[in-house]
């Protein structure tokens, strides 16, 4: 059997391992999203306590390394309290990701909603709404369209990141790139993976790009 064709027998398995690493990033990213307006209008709040507590949430995923993060939710939650026993790998992942996307999202959404002139804030007052109807009429869905590109880069960072579910063997892309190396002795197997890495970013680079063309505010 040529390279070539042993090569061809492993895309299976890749395929496989490319398809967790697709549905983890959409789903952690979409939560991540949804979680992090929450966590920036609470950090813009003047209540002191949510505003500290959202912070606190920030800094912690945001300065911890997501790794560990992903340890400590499979791993260390257990020994805390069986209750808190996860035995789905991908929903672990899921849990982890999301929350440390949240804490990165919620800076840009924050910066977002503090890019919007003043005036707007004030004009929305002057008609009457309040601030609940101001943000939600008003500033966030002019936000929105600056959040395209950021996010984006979120969501591609995230993807490669997502590699690192392999460490508690869930079967993403790298496990199954290291399970093949593993059974075979081949370490020509990290150049299908690499190409297939290569493969997925670059749709969804275009399809960020796509969508900053058409939505964003920065052309």
């Amino acid at each position: 059997m040529s390279k070539f064709e042993t090569i061809l027998t492993w895309i299976p398995q890749l395929l496989a391992g490319a398809r967790v690493t697709i549905s983890l990033t959409i789903l952690a990213v979409s939560a991540g999203v949804v979680l992090s307006l929450f966590l920036a209008l609470g950090k813009m709040s003047k209540i002191t306590a949510l505003n500290k507590l959202c912070s606190a949430y920030i800094f912690f995923f945001r300065g911890t390394p997501l790794l560990m993060q992903l340890y400590f939710i499979y791993y260390a939650l257990p020994m805390i309290t069986p209750f808190l026993t996860i035995n789905n790998r991908f929903f672990a992942a899921f849990i982890a990701f999301s929350l440390n996307s949240a804490a990165y999202c919620a800076e840009i959404i924050r910066a977002a909603i503090q890019s919007i002139d003043k005036g707007q804030f004030e004009a929305s007052r002057a008609l009457g709404l309040s601030y609940a109807q101001t943000m939600r009429l008003v500033v966030i869905p002019q936000s929105i369209r600056r959040l395209i590109p950021p996010v984006g880069n979120e969501f591609i960072m995230m993807l490669k990141d997502a590699s690192l579910v392999s460490m508690i063997a869930l079967t993403d892309i790298t496990k199954a790139t290291r399970n093949i190396e593993s059974s075979t002795r081949s370490a020509l197997v990290y150049i299908p993976a690499m190409i297939l890495y290569l493969i997925i970013t670059a749709v969804f680079t275009y399809i960020f790009h796509k969508l900053e063309k058409k939505y964003s505010v920065y052309e």
